[in-house]
Parts: structure tokens; sequence; C-alpha cells
């Protein structure tokens, strides 16, 4: 499926190569630690905190004490599909060392295990267009067309294993253009991590028992500034930089900061569980003010003028709406004066009126 001449366009920083150095150093340490008379309860950790970073990240608000209780078999009072992420991701990481990251048809076993009933058409590529929309319905990404998906996420398996470059930067370039492509419906963020992740265990075993989800959970803004820095230009060098700052934080953490996924008591477990309720609570009031004063058919407008070419799908998708919704917001549109198609349904694009 891979063309065999693609490389990604990134720049490597003198800091990126004090960092692979830095890491390389701290492996060694890491290695004494996980393998030592701790081990087994630091990978326990590790693993917990891992499932817990990569779908936090996605707005899953389980603690660690929630999440190390669900593994555990144990109930556990919270929404049923935050519950499923969380045993999904389980699930996931458990097929580390297992899988082959460079080989597609493993790449879609992995997403149907991820996404299993959280999303449709789990384990496979999507077949419509998909864009990153902020709160506001400005469109921060819109990812390449779905007919050139499978090229393009051939390609860059392709490259990622026949290239040279040190694991540490090519896995991390990797993860970088896994997120341009988008290549599935939902899920790409948790995927992402977790390819980058399973190749760095091809490299080195260690990687499978480093909490890296979690440490760029806890600087979940950096990483999607660090995303938009790169996409800004055309470079994955600033996303590059991030991630091994990040994976040299997680080596260097390895699993000592607390034991709470372990020692935890029911009180702290309703108090924390109170916490992140209030926390979700005041996150919805904000977003449903924002909603309020963005109505849909300028969510529609804005989005438009970033991207005329989309589809009635594709505006569904990206802003969370229904295909009828979007057709009714349309034809307003159009009645009011807004909103014009210039050429036919298909082929044409939408022209956003003063």
């Amino acid at each position: 499926m891979s063309s065999g001449n693609y490389a990604p366009p990134y720049t490597i920083s003198e800091r990126a190569v004090t960092l692979v150095a830095e890491i390389a150093a701290a492996l060694e340490r890491y290695r004494i630690a996980i393998e030592g008379p701790d081990g087994v309860r630091l990978r326990k950790i590790n693993h917990i905190r891992t499932i817990r970073g990569t779908t936090a990240i996605e707005g899953n608000t389980l603690t660690e004490e929630q999440v190390t209780a669900i593994l555990a078999g144990k109930r556990v009072v919270a929404p049923a599909r935050e519950i499923a992420e969380v045993k999904c991701a389980h699930m996931a990481y458990s097929m580390l060392g297992k899988i082959d990251p460079f080989r597609m048809e493993d790449v879609l076993k992995v997403h149907s295990v991820m996404m299993d009933g959280l999303v449709q058409g789990a384990g496979s590529l999507r077949t419509g267009g998909v864009g990153v929309v902020d709160g506001l319905g400005h469109v921060i990404h819109m990812a390449p067309p779905a007919g050139r998906v499978p090229e393009l996420l051939g390609d860059l398996l392709g490259w990622a294993k026949s290239s040279a470059a040190h694991p540490l930067l090519k896995s991390s370039v990797f993860h970088y253009e896994f997120e341009f492509i988008h290549p599935f419906f939902d899920g790409n963020g948790r995927m992402g991590r977790f390819l980058q992740t399973a190749m760095l265990g091809k490299w080195n075993p260690l990687f499978h028992a480093a909490p890296i989800e979690n440490i760029v959970f806890e600087n979940q803004a950096g990483y999607y500034e660090a995303i938009n820095a790169s996409t800004n230009k055309a470079d994955s060098g600033p996303f590059v930089d991030f991630m091994l700052e990040r994976i040299l934080a997680a080596i260097k953490a390895k699993g000592e900061v607390s034991g709470a996924a372990h020692e935890t008591t029911e009180k702290t477990t309703k108090k924390t569980t109170e916490k992140i309720r209030e926390e979700t609570k005041e996150k919805s009031r904000v977003k449903n003010r924002v909603k309020s004063r963005v109505k849909t058919p300028d969510r529609i407008l804005r989005l438009l003028r970033d991207a005329p070419d989309a589809t009635r799908i594709d505006i569904a998708e990206a802003l969370g709406l229904s295909v009828k919704a979007v057709e009714k917001n349309l034809a307003q549109l159009k009645a009011d004066g807004r909103l014009r198609r210039v050429g036919p349904d298909k082929g044409g694009h939408w022209e956003v009126l003063p």
C-alpha cells in the first residue's frame, strides 16, 4: 500500500538531539527500577496511569482510583460509556508486544478493540470527511479526503518501518502525521498515542511499562499547542520536541510519584469523584453558554468559509449534527441570501455571501 518513497517533512532541533541522549541515559535507570523488587507494582501503577491518561485526554472523567477499581473487576458508579472506554483501552494496551504497529492489519485490529462498542465501524478506516472544530465552530483542521486515507496511512506506515531515523524521533513524527491524516471517524488520538508507544516498545520493551500517555495528559494544553504549531509550520519538529520532553518525564517518573492507584480509601475516592463531577458540570455550563451565543447557522457558515468543499455529511460530522439538521439550516441560509451553492452537488463548492 506504500509507494516506497514517501518521507514526512520534519526538522530535528538541537533540543531534540539532546533529549534523545538524555532519554537513553534515563532508560538505564528506569530499567533498574522496573526490573527491581518493586517492579511488578510499578508496572501495574504505570499501566493504570496509561489507561487513565489516554482516556482522560479525550474527556473521560474517571479518576485513577476508579480506573484501578474497574480493572480489578469492582463495581464503579460512573457513566457506562466512560467505563467502556477504560475497559477497551485496557484490552488494547494488553496487546502491546503482540502486534506489529507497522502493519495496516494490526492497526485496524487494535482500533477494533480500542473503540469496540464506542463508535460504528470500529476497525475500519473512515469513509467520509472529518474535521477538528473548536467551540465556536472554527475549523482547526480539515483532514484529507477519505479516499486518500488508505494511501496516506500506508505510506506513513511504510516510512516508519523502513526509516533509519532514531525510534524516538520517527515514532514522534509518526504520531503527528497520524493525527494529521485522522484515518478514523473517532479514536484517532488514542490510536496515535498507542501506536507511538507500540513503536517505541519494538525498539525497547521498557516503553511498554512507561506511562507516557499520563504524562501527556498532565500537559494536555501543550499537546494540542504542539500539534497546531507543527501544522502551521508544515513540519512536525515542534511536536517531536514536545513528545521527547514528555517521554523523558515519563521515564524519570518511574511510577514513584504516588501510590494512590493501590492505596486509595473509600473516603478519598468519594471526595475525588465528587470533585471531578463538579468540574465536569462546570465545563458543561461553559460549553452550553458558548453554544447559546453561537447559533447553528453561524457555526455552519464559519466552517464553510474555511472548508468550502465540505459535503453535508462532512458538516454534520464536524459539528455534531444530523444530516437532516444540516440540510434544513443550509436551505434557510440560502433562502436568507447568506449562502449559495456554486456548481453541482458533486464537484461544486459553497460560497458564503457577505
